[in-house]
């Protein structure tokens, strides 16, 4: 499912138009990356939660060429799945 597609599912369900899901969906987007960027944690409860999380460097290898290369560390988002959404799927 792409964002149309979600936008479409979001005013069907909900009855708004697609112009007012689009708008929700993109105010949950960026309050959602205003809160990762804080280091806040976003939780849904049932559906899941949004963390990050820090990836320390490390030594990683060319597949190509087999030469060692540096990997830099960084910031990852991290999604985990509420027991809810776990069992739907399942």
């Amino acid at each position: 499912m792409n964002k149309a597609e979600l936008i479409d599912a979001i005013a069907a369900g909900s009855g708004l138009t697609k112009a007012d899901s689009r708008r929700a969906l993109d105010a949950f987007i960026d309050a959602t990356e205003g809160a990762l960027k804080k280091g806040d944690r976003v939780a849904l409860v049932g559906f899941g939660s949004f963390g990050v999380s820090k990836r320390e460097a490390r030594v990683g290898r060319n597949p190509q060429t087999g030469k060692e290369i540096k990997i830099p560390a960084k910031k990852v988002v991290k999604f985990k799945a509420g027991t809810d959404l776990s069992r739907k799927v399942n």
